[in-house]
């Protein structure tokens, strides 16, 4: 895993869950990659997942390997149309498709598979268009005038298929709710909480009836702060209630377990309750609070194993507050002068400075999509590829962990870890 540098987006269905993640690979060298060795590590992390994989490189000799040696119950892999020029491409794609490797294919922005190409693939992963964007914007609007639905119908360009570039709210509910798309790639967080503009958004619903009915179970303090850890919205306001003054509570409380502990699951039991009736049912909202505990996920998956619960639990909460302006609708700065931070975090969200930076840095730029971007920050950085691609691959194969799957606020699935020796310095 050091000779390739990683990316990631997700993929998101109707329900506004992750369908599956779109792992992009790009060699660190003009050497060959060691795709063998490659693939078993992705089968290691990858033995029990929550989403489906799809491998995706523009550099031909990987994906020349990628197409002749990734397992069919591992992953997909995508094929760019323009590589389908290249007749070794080309011929390794029907070999692929021979030995039962499912296979994507993707287009640039308002192209479709040629007839002579759709039969290779088992799915397609259409790229929006302005004038795409625009044609279905006119459908949208004449619906909403004649107040009758479209019907998806079977030769809908969309139906069944996978979908990127739509950074339109009402384009990404009409393709995923009406016109039967089976996905979407990336989610327009800001597009999302634009709606949001007069008013800030509320926790989650579900997410306050779950932490409620593990609390009803007498669920220990370390599980309910799991379990909170998943809605970053609570997890901030949950600080700023505790650090008020109106409380009276003795010093600062700079972390989720301590919260907890000076308040007890009694009186958190009455402070969730309190927010129900004004919770938040909108599903558009789940992704961007998924994205954000990818990026705690991430960074505390990227410490040294053995590094000390503190500050596995203060690089969780700078990236679970790393969005909190956005939920926000306020600035950053004004948003986090309510809470009682740690210097390290407060450096790493306002300055993008300190031994915390790096990591959120990182994590940021994993969620882009873009491998070489990756690669940038690394050497920025001073951290070297394989720890941080396999603490990638352990945090997104299991976008759905429970509350008793977590380490600190987040623990590990799958292989036990051991100690990153290249983890940033600054930490030790």
């Amino acid at each position: 895993m050091n000779d390739v540098s990683l990316a990631y987006q997700f993929l998101w269905n109707a329900q506004r869950q992750p369908d599956r993640v779109w792992l992009y690979l790009e060699p660190l060298a003009d050497g060959p990659v060691n795709a063998s060795h490659l693939l078993a590590a992705l089968r290691r992390q990858w033995s029990n997942p929550c989403v489906k994989l799809t491998l995706s490189s523009t550099n031909a000799g990987l994906l020349m390997d990628l197409l002749a040696q990734t397992p069919p119950d591992l992953a997909q892999v995508e094929v760019a149309e323009r590589l389908l020029s290249d007749q070794a491409i080309k011929q390794q794609v029907s070999r692929a498709q021979q030995r039962g490797l499912q296979l994507v294919w993707r287009g640039e922005p308002g192209t479709r598979p040629r007839p002579d190409h759709t039969h290779s693939f088992e799915q397609t992963l259409l790229s929006l268009s302005p004038e795409d964007a625009l044609q279905n914007l006119r459908l949208l609007r004449a619906q909403s005038i004649s107040g009758t639905p479209t019907r998806v119908s079977p030769d809908t360009f969309v139906s069944h298929k996978l979908l990127d570039g739509v950074a339109n709210v009402g384009l990404l509910n009409y393709f995923l709710d009406q016109q039967g798309a089976s996905a979407l790639m990336g989610w327009p967080c800001e597009e999302v909480m634009f709606a949001y503009r007069q008013t800030s958004a509320q926790p989650a619903w579900h997410a306050l009836q779950s932490l409620l009915a593990l609390i009803e179970d007498d669920a220990a303090i370390e599980d309910v702060a799991c379990a909170m850890s998943q809605e970053p919205l609570l997890v901030y306001r949950l600080l700023r209630f505790v650090n008020s003054a109106g409380l009276g509570l003795k010093g600062e409380i700079t972390a989720l377990r301590h919260a907890l502990m000076m308040l007890g699951l009694v009186r958190v039991k009455s402070w969730l309750q309190a927010q129900l009736p004004q919770a938040s049912r909108d599903l558009n909202l789940h992704p961007i609070a998924t994205l954000t505990v990818m990026r705690a996920r991430f960074m505390t998956e990227l410490l040294d194993a053995g590094a000390a619960s503190e500050l596995q639990d203060e690089l969780a909460l700078c990236g679970l507050l790393s969005q909190i302006d956005l939920l926000m609708g306020e600035p950053l700065q004004v948003v986090l002068q309510a809470l009682a931070l740690a210097p390290r975090v407060s450096a790493a969200l306002l300055n993008h400075s300190g031994p915390y930076w790096p990591y959120l840095d990182l994590a940021i730029t994993l969620e882009s999509g873009q491998a070489q971007a990756t690669q940038a920050a690394c050497l920025r950085h001073g951290l070297d590829a394989e720890s941080v691609n396999l603490a990638l691959l352990r945090t997104i194969s299991t976008p759905c962990t429970s509350p008793a799957a977590a380490r600190g606020f987040f623990r590990p699935p799958g292989p036990a870890r051991q100690s990153h020796p290249h983890a940033h310095p600054g930490l030790h």
